[in-house]
């Protein structure tokens, strides 16, 4: 069965008025003021505007999956995580995935199939995360951390992932929803 439309651009709002209120690297936020269909008006429409995101589910040629944990400031936590960034301009997002998983965990090479595309909060952003799986891949260098990464790189076996995932323990929905995706994959697993 077929579901019509799943994504289209039906009931878009009318843009009146758009002001941006802080514009940095890491964190831009305008305000819009929109014209639902309906006629409304809403004056005050948040929108954080991201560059595309990317991350890997990477599995290495004995089977183990390349894990990543590190401290997140906003929730106080340190947390697993899969090798994730933010794409940097002109790169296409297998660009991306391949340079990020070598920067944060020294591993590459390996065969990649795109997984799935998500928006991380459609609402009030405007960038994707493109999620891939990497299999096959083998520590190719020490990995070369941005100043401010402080990443520990754990090799984990399938179980211990799926422990992880069955008891909350990895916390970051963005990441949830493609290791989800593999993990009810038959093909896959």
């Amino acid at each position: 069965m077929l579901v019509e439309k799943p994504i289209d651009k039906s009931g878009e709002y009318k843009i009146l008025k758009s002001e941006y209120l802080h514009k940095r690297p890491w964190l831009t936020a305008r305000v819009d003021s929109v014209q639902l269909p309906n006629g409304i008006v809403n004056d005050e429409y948040y929108v954080l505007e991201y560059p595309d995101w990317v991350n890997v589910i990477a599995i290495t040629e004995d089977g183990y999956f390349v894990m990543e944990r590190q401290y997140r400031h906003a929730l106080g936590n340190t947390c697993y995580e899969l090798p994730c960034g933010v794409m940097e301009e002109g790169e296409s997002p297998l660009e991306s995935a391949k340079r990020e998983l070598e920067e944060e965990t020294g591993y590459g090479g390996g065969q990649w199939v795109h997984l799935m595309d998500i928006s991380p909060n459609p609402g009030s952003q405007t960038n994707m995360a493109h999620c891939f799986v990497a299999t096959g891949v083998k520590k190719v260098c020490k990995p070369h951390l941005d100043r401010t990464e402080d990443i520990e790189v754990h090799l984990l076996e399938k179980d211990e992932v799926k422990y992880l995932m069955d008891n909350n323990l990895i916390i970051q929905a963005l990441m949830l929803a493609p290791l989800w995706r593999f993990f009810s994959d038959s093909k896959m697993v």
